[in-house]
């Protein structure tokens, strides 16, 4: 089973991204963050006639994920625990039933930037939510993994230029802290399981020339379970279409699991 998490950076502006993409890469399943649409506006007909079931739990404008899996999905569940006032749509969850049943978690990580302040408040309590969900996951005993953007630059190898980031929320020693709290439950950062060294990266901002530069950073991941990481091939990141026309910020990032 392949899956990838793409932050797509707005569905309406790139279906045409999305659908080539899709259609050329065929994953499995595909996690979106930033889709910046409501559910009933989201372009669903046009991706189901791909052959995907699609989830989603969108926001106007904002944020919003979505899973798309050519394999059935069951129990989906949209929202991260832990605050029934939040309102920010970030979070989607559901198992995807193959040979092998596998749990997955979407999650659009808040940015957190200008840190300190309120944004970075959030972004703290939201990643202490997201450590007792993943505590939970764990639990469980089962293969089930967290994928997407994280807004967590880990290393400073996951950066062309760490200085640059020395006091970004992206990279703030609390953040990076709180990252490493829930990948110390016991999962496996899938990417640096398979690849080591700088100049990996997954995000190039539109401005100053940063893809031509390779100015890039690692924020996009995925956390597996044990019983999932057991079942990994493979991750890679997909980063040729980053210099495609109208490309999202973002490539995909892929694992190849063993269902």
């Amino acid at each position: 089973m392949k899956i990838a998490t793409f932050n797509i950076n707005g569905v309406k502006a790139r279906i045409d991204t999305l659908t080539t993409w899709l259609t050329e890469s065929q994953p499995d399943v595909a996690v979106l963050q930033e889709v910046k649409s409501v559910d009933e506006g989201f372009p669903r007909q046009i991706i189901e006639d791909l052959g995907y079931n699609v989830e989603t739990h969108g926001q106007k404008g904002f944020n919003g994920v979505a899973i798309l899996s050519k394999l059935p999905l069951e129990d989906v569940t949209r929202g991260l625990p832990g605050d029934d006032t939040d309102a920010q749509a970030r979070w989607i969850e559901a198992t995807v039933v193959g040979d092998k049943p596998v749990r997955i978690c979407g999650l659009y990580l808040p940015n957190g930037n200008p840190a300190p302040g309120p944004k970075f408040d959030y972004k703290l309590a939201w990643m202490d939510r997201l450590y007792h969900r993943a505590r939970d996951l764990m639990s469980r005993e089962e293969p089930a993994l967290m994928c997407g953007d994280y807004n967590i630059i880990p290393q400073p190898e996951d950066a062309a230029r760490p200085s640059a980031w020395t006091d970004d929320a992206l990279f703030r020693p609390e953040s990076r802290a709180a990252f490493r709290k829930i990948v110390n439950l016991g999962f496996t950062e899938a990417f640096r399981a398979c690849h080591t060294g700088p100049a990996h990266y997954s995000f190039w901002d539109y401005q100053a020339g940063a893809w031509d530069r390779n100015d890039g950073i690692r924020i996009d991941h995925f956390l597996l379970t044990p019983q999932c990481a057991d079942l990994l091939n493979d991750c890679w990141i997909e980063s040729a279409l980053r210099g495609r026309e109208k490309p999202s910020d973002h490539v995909p990032v892929w694992v190849d699991l063993s269902i």
